[in-house]
This record gives C-alpha cells, structure tokens and sequence, in this order.
C-alpha cells in the first residue's frame, strides 16, 4: 500500500528575514507532519503564497522590506481562507497590530522567541 491515500499534509509558509529562523523553524514543522517552506521577506511571502498557496502563513512582523502584517493583510486578499500567525518579539508590533485592527483585519501574535513546543501546540489548536 502506498502512501498516497493518506491526507496530504498541510502547507505552511514561514516567514522571517532572520534566515536562521525561518530555516529552523521550517525544519521543525517538516519533522513534525507539516510541508513547510521558508521565506525571507514580505515581498518573498506574497509571491511564494501566491505560487504554492498555502494552508498556513507564520511570519515575523518586522521586516525590512515590508512589515508580516502588511504582507498577511495582501495575501489574504487572494487566499481568505489561509490561516495567518504572526510573532514579534518587538514593541512596535502592537501598534502596527492597532493600525491593522482599525482596517478590519485581526491577527493572531507569539512572542518571539517562539519556543517549538509552543508553536507546534499552537497549530494543533
């Protein structure tokens, strides 16, 4: 019997522009059922999530070449349905969660930095 009956596993896209923590994270996620991919920029995450369309987005909040709210509030404009976690471990995240909240968009945020247990936790939620 192959393995092609069993459910495809979820697709999930990380998202930082600290390399080291994109790559870690995305190793621990592929070792725990997941097809994860990581990125290294806001611009980076709406291209790869326009081509592979994930099921999930986690992604940093402060970026250099765009900010991970900015680039979830784009992406959910092409994929609703995907679901998107942030994390920060950077005050200025709250107020730029505040500017996305008076837009009508609401996001969930982890504290950077984000231990794997607590993450994983989090995606079984």
């Amino acid at each position: 019997m192959t393995d092609n009956s069993r459910k495809e596993k979820p697709r999930v896209l990380v998202v930082d522009d600290e390399r080291v923590i994109a790559d870690t994270l995305a190793i621990i996620l592929n070792q725990n059922g997941f097809a994860a991919t990581a990125v290294y920029s806001g611009t980076g995450a709406i291209d790869k999530a326009r081509s592979d369309r994930p099921d999930l987005i986690i992604s940093d909040v402060i970026m250099e070449d765009m900010n991970g709210i900015d680039a979830a509030i784009n992406i959910r404009q092409f994929l609703p349905s995907c679901k998107i976690l942030l994390f920060s471990g950077q005050a200025a995240t709250a107020d730029l969660l505040e500017k996305a909240r008076a837009r009508g968009h609401e996001f969930e945020i982890l504290a950077k930095p984000v231990h794997p247990q607590d993450l994983l936790a989090k995606l079984r939620d």
